[in-house]
């Protein structure tokens, strides 16, 4: 029996509370099993797209989900289920494993971008290749070119954002941002993986380079679309470097540094993003530039849309002509070169194609329909909810102070607590609530808020 067949039969280990879950190590929660998938260059074919729906359905509680890192997650899987949905799916698309390196879906494809984010991710994937056991699951590089897609609302342990061709602003954990030539920022960026392998798989970046301006303005990124202007930043002087720990095993003495060779340069013109992954979020338009024509982004309500849609959608683009569909940051899909009347059929589906749909200013992660931790069906209100929605507003409703869907302040905030619903203000799940409701006063609470601006 090949290796393949007798992944058919084996017993999936879940993963532990906190882990992040993949094909092999699916998550226990509320609803069964859930497994993340991450697929090389964000792309898929229509039919591969079907095939994922379709074995969402025969394997899983037949819904699927695109994660704010533009990750493919379904759920409800069992243990019988789960080994059968990750050999059959090795059979129709490529699986990403190791260190997360996230890039916009339109990387290389962006005539608006600076530089193309690529080769440095190849590079960075292939030289921390030998830390993938060492380095802990939630470990992360962001690298934006500086096009259409801001990177900036995703958390990174470190961030490479493009200022030139060959000029990079790197920022590690919560340290001040420092310019380097992209061998730098390469070599930067190992250094910083190997000093975390060195510490163990509960290292983050900030163990390293903890904030070093705690309450500094997080200004924000770079737009590259029409009409953006140049924004001049606070002085930025160049921290000095903590040094790094040694890995096991190298040189006596030896210690990587991660001072640009070139020494500190001037603080860049350019608008720096947040840190921490504290960016705006911004409605998409309705479409991108790529360098073959265009694509629109199609939204999924509130991350997860039933996988008929999804097969309906696969088999409407295949009609239409179309061959690549990318998987996007703020749960979303991009349909390379659709036309209006696909778009059309697309919207009926369920699909949010309109910047301004309310839906899309709404977070909210699974509650208590498929989490153990829920104590409310945050789904289900925050659908009812965003027609209430003053404009300009974000919302998010969290099934319990964890706040997984969306870990930043919030307009307003809905929180599920042991029979009832706390209210927060301008701030995180976690925070204490201003107030204390029920399911009928959620609605006169936004009122209020409306009748207030």
């Amino acid at each position: 029996m090949d290796d393949q067949s007798s992944s058919v039969t084996a017993t999936i280990t879940p993963s532990r509370r906190g882990a992040c879950p993949t094909l092999d190590a699916p998550m226990q929660t509320g609803d069964g099993l859930l497994a993340r998938l991450r697929i090389p260059g964000n792309r898929l074919s229509p039919a591969q797209l079907r095939d994922v729906a379709t074995l969402a359905i025969a394997c899983g509680n037949g819904l699927v989900e695109v994660t704010a890192r533009g990750n493919l997650q379904l759920r409800g899987l069992t243990q019988q289920s789960a080994p059968l949905f990750a050999a059959t799916i090795r059979q129709s698309l490529p699986i990403e494993s190791g260190l997360v390196v996230d890039l916009s879906p339109l990387a290389g494809d962006d005539p608006q971008e600076i530089a193309d984010p690529r080769p440095l991710a190849q590079a960075i994937r292939d030289g921390a290749a030998p830390l993938a056991d060492q380095l802990g699951p939630k470990v992360s590089v962001v690298i934006d070119g500086s096009g259409q897609i801001s990177l900036a609302p995703l958390k990174a342990d470190i961030r490479l954002l493009a200022l030139g061709s060959d000029r990079w602003l790197v920022s590690l954990g919560g340290s001040k941002p420092q310019t380097m030539d992209q061998p730098t920022a390469i070599a930067t960026t190992l250094a910083t993986l190997s000093a975390l392998a060195a510490l163990g798989p509960d290292a983050r970046a900030t163990d390293l380079f903890p904030a070093s301006s705690p309450g500094a303005p997080h200004p924000t990124p770079p737009h590259q679309g029409e009409g953006a202007e140049p924004v001049t930043t606070p002085d930025r002087a160049t921290p000095p470097t903590p040094p790094l720990p040694p890995r096991g095993g190298g040189r006596e003495g030896g210690s990587p540094t991660l001072e640009p060779r070139n020494g500190p340069t001037p603080p860049p013109t350019l608008p720096l993003p947040p840190l921490d992954g504290e960016g705006p979020r911004e409605g998409w338009s309705p479409t991108l530039q790529t360098l073959n024509g265009h694509t629109t982004p199609l939204t999924l309500p509130f991350g997860q849309m039933p996988g008929t849609a999804l097969i309906a959608l696969a088999d409407r683009a295949t009609q239409s002509g179309l061959t690549t569909i990318r998987l996007a940051p703020d749960h979303t899909l991009l349909l390379d070169n659709a036309t209006a009347d696909l778009i059309t059929d697309v919207a009926a589906l369920g699909f949010i194609t309109d910047p301004a749909d309310p839906r899309r200013r709404v977070s909210a992660c699974i509650g208590s329909d498929g989490c153990a931790s829920g104590h409310i069906a945050a789904r289900r209100i925050a659908a009812a909810l965003a027609p209430h929605l003053p404009p300009g507003q974000h919302l998010h409703v969290s099934g319990c102070p964890k706040g997984c869907a969306h870990p930043r302040p919030a307009d307003v905030t809905l929180v599920g607590r042991p029979g009832e619903i706390g209210l927060v203000i301008g701030g995180r799940a976690g925070d204490t609530p201003q107030a204390i409701l029920d399911e009928a006063g959620l609605v006169p609470a936004l009122t209020a808020r409306q009748d207030a601006r």
